[in-house]
């Protein structure tokens, strides 16, 4: 089943009930139906066809949301775009997953404008802003409503050398998602899911499950601690999702005493470690209702899961050992721990994490290189360390690749590391994840530079951010005479953490 089969089931449960809520617009489900099919109407009209790949840049917007079932209904591949990632990662992003349409929010003209004479196969241009009369304008150009190709979405992902990937995800794995999402977290009734944390990553792909049951999705354009709380208890929300970083605000916030949370049912939390100290605290300031899931773009999501009853002994008390752990493997996904030789190791033995079943992607687009080496031994390898225990509960000790998780998203070293080098009083340089307790996990980078340089902290994190964007400029720079080598003379960045870590 492709994307539009979700919204459409939910239009089937009540047409005229709230789909998508946002500050200054409500689109009711046949509200969000009839655009979808103008949308995708207006795509044949300018050309696009089944397959091809259509972009959306925005931030969290109920119009912009409900035009990815336009490019569904087209049979066209949505590609989310993160409008928080640097203007020529975007740009590389549209070209290298070959977008020949690209929607976007009225905040991002100014990029679009930017990026746009560099890709010529960006046939079409959208702001959101004209959208109603651009599907308006249409001459009745009639489409055929072509069922998905295998891939309904592209999500696009660092490397370990810096240079993006796209994820393919086809029908079958987002249905396969939804699926687990359904059977593994408690829903009573029409839920009520809110949307603070960006749709263009988890919380878009869990709106899905919830539009299966006719549910109502209230967005939030931007975060906001306050708000958010304010808003679970005027919408009475069932369903959210939100990084460990900004739980941890929730918990500190002097409103959060005050404000009714009787109506969660879940309140998932993913995408980066979280501190098991804070967790018991969530499950006593929050509630009972707290749900873990453990996914990758790659897997989304739903690899294992830690449901709300399971953080409980069957005595009502909480469960300690369990909270360090990512919950244990999904009905319908198969979790191994293998080593570099492709054997799978027995119980408590570390090694990496391997996964199979339709939640894995169909591959990376036009890289077929990088899929093979994703799959070798007949598993997905996620690039993480672990072990699963006695009672079959994973727990994730690494991350093989160097990636860093920092409020709940994915940053890779290597890629900072080139946006260091880039500037010109650096020498050498490694960058490394340290635990955080607001961020999960913190960007340091450990700086050498040349003879006679003056670049201080502030300038280097600045130098960063211009390249690169804030979310993946380091936390801190440490700049040292030299750095710790191999005999080769590669930076060896397990020592500059063992250092760091008992400084």
């Amino acid at each position: 089943m492709g994307l539009t089969a979700y919204l459409d089931k939910g239009a089937s449960l009540g047409g005229d009930a709230p789909c998508l809520v946002g500050d200054a617009l409500t689109l009711t489900y046949d509200d969000v139906v009839e655009h979808s099919h103008a949308v995708a109407a207006a795509l044949a009209r300018e050309g696009v066809r089944a397959g091809d790949k259509v972009a959306v840049l925005s931030g969290n917007d109920p119009l912009a949301f409900a035009t990815v079932f336009g490019i569904a209904r087209r049979g066209a591949v949505w590609v989310p775009i993160n409008p928080r990632n640097a203007a020529a990662e975007n740009r590389e992003l549209l070209e290298l997953f070959d977008c020949v349409a690209l929607f976007h929010s009225p905040a991002y003209a100014d990029l679009v404008a930017d990026i746009a004479p560099r890709l010529p196969g960006l046939r079409t241009i959208v702001p959101l802003a004209d959208i109603v009369a651009w599907t308006a304008a249409g001459d009745g150009t009639e489409y055929d409503a072509t069922p998905p190709d295998d891939t309904v979405m592209i999500v696009g992902t660092g490397g370990t050398t810096g240079r993006p990937k796209g994820v393919q995800l086809g029908d079958r794995t987002i249905e396969t998602m939804t699926a687990i999402v359904l059977m593994s977290y408690p829903f009573r009734g029409r839920p009520v899911y809110l949307a603070m944390a960006p749709l263009t990553h988890a919380a878009g792909v869990l709106c899905f499950p919830v539009m299966a049951l006719g549910g109502r999705i209230v967005v939030m354009p931007a975060p906001d601690t306050t708000a958010f709380l304010a808003n679970v208890a005027a919408h009475r929300v069932t369903h959210t999702f939100l990084p460990p970083t900004v739980i941890y605000q929730l918990l500190d916030h002097p409103d959060l005493p005050g404000t009714d949370l009787s109506s969660l049912q879940c309140f998932w939390y993913g995408a980066a470690p979280m501190s098991p100290t804070r967790l018991e605290q969530a499950l006593t300031a929050i509630g009972p209702v707290m749900g873990q899931l453990f996914g990758q773009s790659e897997a989304p999501m739903m690899i294992s899961t830690l449901p709300p009853a399971e953080h409980f002994a069957l005595d009502g008390t909480v469960a300690h050992e369990r909270l360090a752990s990512a919950g244990r493997p999904t009905p319908l996904v198969t979790v191994g721990i293998m080593d570099g030789e492709g054997r799978l190791l027995a119980t408590g033995e570390r090694g990496e994490i391997v996964v199979r079943g339709s939640l894995v992607m169909t591959g990376y687009y036009g890289n077929p290189e990088a899929t093979a080496e994703a799959s070798r031994f007949g598993w997905h390898h996620t690039g993480d360390i672990g072990y699963l225990d006695a009672d079959g509960y994973l727990f994730i000790v690494d991350r093989a690749k160097d990636m860093i998780i920092t409020g709940g998203f994915n940053v890779y070293s290597a890629e900072v590391e080139q946006a260091l080098m880039a500037h010109p009083d650096v020498r050498d340089c490694g960058v490394v994840g340290l635990p955080d307790d607001k961020w999960g996990e913190r960007v340091v980078a450990v700086v050498q530079l040349h003879p006679d340089s003056t670049a201080d902290e502030a300038e280097l994190i600045t130098a960063v951010k211009a390249r690169i964007g804030s979310v993946k400029a380091p936390k801190q720079v440490l700049i040292w005479p030299d750095l710790p080598r191999s005999t080769v003379g590669k930076v060896l960045k397990t020592a500059i953490k063992d250092q760091l870590r008992s400084a």
